[in-house]
């Protein structure tokens, strides 16, 4: 038989007499495709909620004077129950991300913005300044305490491996967005409605985003089988943590006993005092007082907001490329040297100067969160985010004695000038503070 013939009975063998070869199915190529990680939908829903939360933050400044008029209340009376709810704010924050840990992120920001919504709604029906402190202090300071940037750190922390810093400071930013977005509406809504209509747009804003936080948003990457954006292998869910409070209390006893702490709570609470309790409490009546319209000054507040968001996404860029504590004292001297020039840029209109100042500002108005929060992460590691909620609470606790002591201050003087040279010099202050931060490694988890 010749080869050709040989060749043709093996072709026609059957399959039972011959061996199989594996036929490797050939597939079409496509082109690859990079999905979103479900990461930034995650920090997309944290931003709205975020934004929400802060409606209620920006009506305060705009309701010294007709709640002076309408109930006869001194400035130092409401200046109270804004910093009742600013402490409470920074307060609750710690314990809001343990709590976090124990039920989930979904149902603590539910709860959270419901709280506010009934705080804020209650205020339509007050008559005595018991009353205001209880709706406006306690309850929407309890409220948005729960919202406060321990939301923005734990989400970050759970969510991301990469691009902390940036997603850090863009949750940051929905902060000043939410004054953006609310503070010309409510300054409208009070100059022409007075400020009950004002309230009840805040509680129903504050109600809106319930929906959003209970469809969207989702506790751990691991809840829908992923991996944290940027990690190279899957984390599995960590067990609920029972004792959040103790767990915070714990975390505490035990950052109090490292220096870093003392430096950055120090430093964080000038940055409160200077930012919400001074400019975002004061500076409307304050232009009042130099006899530019509400509207006016409300307009100037949501254009640091604009510059806000621009000046925290910014930062948190930087933080990811420059040691965080340089970056902090750069941003401390000039917020300090800014708020000296300040007392000569009030006027009845609005002019060059202040709006440079406005630009500038807010483009360091909360630029230090992305840094404060690396640098938490570097000394604390796994208990950043609750060492951050205390370290918030002090930067709440400087906001809320501004917030009280400025209203007293403009009843007995007459006018905001001291308090504006006062925290240009704790600005110089938190510089220094930050300058001695040494550089250092994650801690180990304090154990509940």
């Amino acid at each position: 038989m010749s080869q050709t013939t040989e060749e043709a009975a093996q072709a026609t063998e059957s399959p039972q007499s011959a061996p199989r070869r594996r036929r490797v199915p050939r597939t079409p190529r496509t082109p690859r495709t990079h999905r979103v990680h479900r990461a930034w939908f995650v920090a997309a829903v944290a931003f709205v909620t975020i934004i929400g939360a802060a409606a209620f933050r920006s009506l305060p400044g705009l309701l010294f004077d007709p709640l002076h008029e309408d109930f006869g209340w001194s400035r130092g009376t409401i200046g109270l129950a804004v910093s009742i709810n600013l402490a409470l704010y920074g307060l609750t924050a710690p314990f809001a991300a343990a709590l976090m840990d124990r039920f989930g992120i979904r149902r603590v920001v539910a709860v959270a913005l419901t709280v506010i919504a009934l705080g804020s709604g209650l205020t339509v029906w007050m008559t005595a300044p018991w009353q205001l402190l209880l709706c406006w202090g306690l309850l929407v300071g309890l409220g948005s305490g729960s919202m406060a940037l321990a939301f923005a750190a734990t989400v970050t922390n759970r969510w991301f491996t990469e691009r902390r810093g940036l997603v850090t400071g863009i949750l940051t930013a929905a902060s000043a967005s939410g004054q953006l977005i609310f503070l010309p509406l409510l300054s409208w809504i009070v100059e022409n409605y007075q400020w009950r209509p004002a309230a009840v747009t805040v509680a129903l804003a504050a109600l809106a985003v319930v929906p959003f936080v209970w469809l969207l948003l989702r506790d751990h990457p691991a809840d829908v089988g992923l991996r944290p954006y940027g990690a190279e292998e899957f984390v599995p869910k960590p067990a609920p943590v029972p004792g959040a409070a103790r767990r915070a209390v714990t975390v505490l006893f035990s950052a109090v006993r490292t220096g870093p702490f003392w430096l950055l709570a120090g430093s964080f609470a000038i940055c409160g005092a200077s930012t919400n309790g001074l400019i975002q409490t004061h500076f409307v009546p304050a232009a009042h007082d130099h006899h530019m319209p509400v509207t006016a000054a409300a307009s100037l507040l949501a254009v640091i907001g604009v510059f806000d968001v621009i000046g925290t996404i910014a930062s948190g860029w930087f933080t990811d490329r420059f040691e965080a504590r340089r970056l902090l004292a750069v941003y401390y001297a000039l917020r300090g040297i800014s708020l000296l020039f300040l007392p000569l840029l009030l006027a009845p209109n609005v002019h060059v100067p202040m709006v440079f100042f406005i630009v500038f500002y807010g483009l360091d108005w909360v630029a230090t969160v992305p840094p404060t929060i690396a640098l938490c992460r570097e000394h604390y590691g796994e208990d950043s985010a609750i060492v951050f909620g205390w370290v918030l609470a002090s930067h709440q606790v400087g906001a809320a004695l501004v917030a009280f002591l400025g209203g007293v201050a403009r009843d007995h003087f007459g006018s905001y000038d001291v308090v504006w040279f006062a925290s240009g010099a704790l600005c110089a202050a938190a510089t220094l503070m930050v300058l001695v931060i040494r550089r250092g490694t994650a801690a180990t988890p304090a154990v509940a």
